[in-house]
């Protein structure tokens, strides 16, 4: 299930970059750092009483603009509405009620999802002088919290995940194959759906309305299900047109976290973008199958080693992609089309693949046969077992004698030795170490 999503919104210098931290900081699961995988400061992964949730700071999200603060709050808020399952709206409990905080609340009011008025800066367990006024914005009761202090936080947290659904999902969509597009917009993803969708598919019916405003299209191929998560056509009305990006990127945060397998959609006479790095780093993170789709391969000027040459440059710009097959297609005229779904349904496998514990360990103790493991100070890495803990990502437990001797260099050897004899293409793959003393249990 996707996680819900959270957006902190309030106008500038009322502490939602300081309540994002604040809140980042408690994370008790943090992912580990990938190279290459470029991060953006306007999400991160939360956690609060087993809930685990995508942050969004909106404040982070403008770029500086000219325009007035009301117009940049209203941006903040259509991306509030259109992506978050509740919404924290901030103010400030030192500078009291402003007009900006009335017009922000109003749109806020209409976007039929919980929100939460949160009054900032209030240092003590006294009210906030101004605290009464905030009642006028017709809200529910506000929340008094102290950012920089941590005053309050909890509650909050507690206000937070109490709008979030009890479901844990439904059995017929966990036997499907969950895919979504995603890429930047006008790469050509509205057409590699219709592509996929086509007359030979029977189409179930169109789910429209989940919190992100996506559009589900469940799908059978032959005897294998699918669940087409649909991104490409959703646009707010909107003239603020250099947003949509930005738009676009946490539309798609949201579909890579529902998704088994993500179909990244570049468009090859533009080759890869920083955008599409954001989108690639954040399903690797969260370890979805990939497939890297070239669109309109068709009108790029042909030479001897063309499609070699632009495959070397998309591995090195997405080098923590390097297990994920590329597809050169036109959705235009139909070119190696037909091999999308097949690759889909592959990845989906080979990411929910799971290997013989016995087989496993051979592959790791040939491996340590033909390169010897790291030392450091006269003390050698020793990897005394191995086992498969997970799927969806494919994860796998080292029972070594010391953690710190394991550098990434051998790690990825370790994996590249898996991969040879296991495929486990288009998915990546996960490690834990755990120390074990020889010969103990």
């Amino acid at each position: 299930m996707a996680k819900p999503v959270v957006a902190i919104v309030g106008r500038p210098n009322v502490g939602k970059s300081t309540l994002f931290n604040r809140v980042a900081g408690k994370r008790i699961s943090i992912v580990e750092d990938y190279p290459g995988v470029t991060r953006d400061r306007i999400y991160t992964e939360a956690e609060w009483l087993n809930n685990v949730f995508t942050l969004i700071d909106t404040g982070g999200i403008e770029p500086e603009s000219k325009e007035t603060i009301l117009a940049q709050m209203r941006r903040q808020a259509e991306i509030a509405i259109e992506t978050a399952d509740v919404i924290i709206f901030l103010v400030d409990g030192r500078e009291g009620l402003t007009g900006t905080d009335r017009e922000v609340a109003s749109m806020l009011r209409k976007a039929k999802k919980p929100v939460i008025l949160t009054i900032n800066k209030v240092d003590t367990l006294e009210h906030s002088p101004y605290y009464y006024d905030f009642f006028e914005l017709g809200m529910n009761e506000p929340i008094e919290i102290s950012s920089s202090s941590a005053l309050n936080i909890g509650d909050l947290l507690d206000a937070v995940v109490a709008h979030f659904p009890d479901d844990k999902g439904n059995k017929e969509e966990d036997e499907m194959i969950k895919v979504a597009i995603i890429g930047k917009p006008n790469v050509g993803k509205s057409s590699i759906i219709n592509y996929i969708l086509g007359e030979d598919r029977v189409i179930v019916s169109d789910i429209a309305g989940t919190t992100r405003d996506a559009i589900d299209t469940p799908f059978t191929d032959g005897e294998d299900k699918y669940l087409l998560i649909d991104t490409a056509g959703v646009r707010r009305k909107s003239k603020i047109k250099e947003n949509i990006e930005r738009y676009s990127v946490i539309r798609s945060f949201t579909a890579v976290d529902r998704a088994d397998v993500c179909l990244l959609v570049i468009d090859a006479t533009e080759g890869v973008t920083e955008q599409d790095k954001k989108i690639a780093g954040y399903s690797h993170e969260n370890g979805k199958g990939m497939v890297i789709v070239i669109n309109k391969w068709d009108i790029i000027q042909k030479e001897t080693n063309t499609m070699k040459e632009f495959t070397k440059t998309v591995r090195n710009e997405l080098a923590y992609l390097d297990y994920a097959p590329i597809l050169f297609v036109s959705a235009l005229s139909g070119q190696r089309m037909e091999k999308i779904l097949d690759t889909v349904k592959f990845v989906a496998n080979q990411n929910a693949l799971r290997i013989p514990t016995g087989g496993l360990n051979e592959i790791i103790g040939e491996a340590v046969l033909l390169n010897q493991p790291p030392s450091d100070k006269g003390k050698r890495l020793k990897i005394f077992y191995a086992t498969q803990a997970a799927v969806k990502p494919p994860t796998f437990i080292l029972f070594v004698n010391d953690k710190e001797l394991m550098h990434f260099s051998y790690l990825r050897y370790i994996e590249n030795q898996i991969r040879q004899s296991y495929g486990f293409e288009g998915t990546p793959i996960r490690f834990i170490l755990r120390e074990r003393e020889k010969g103990g249990k």
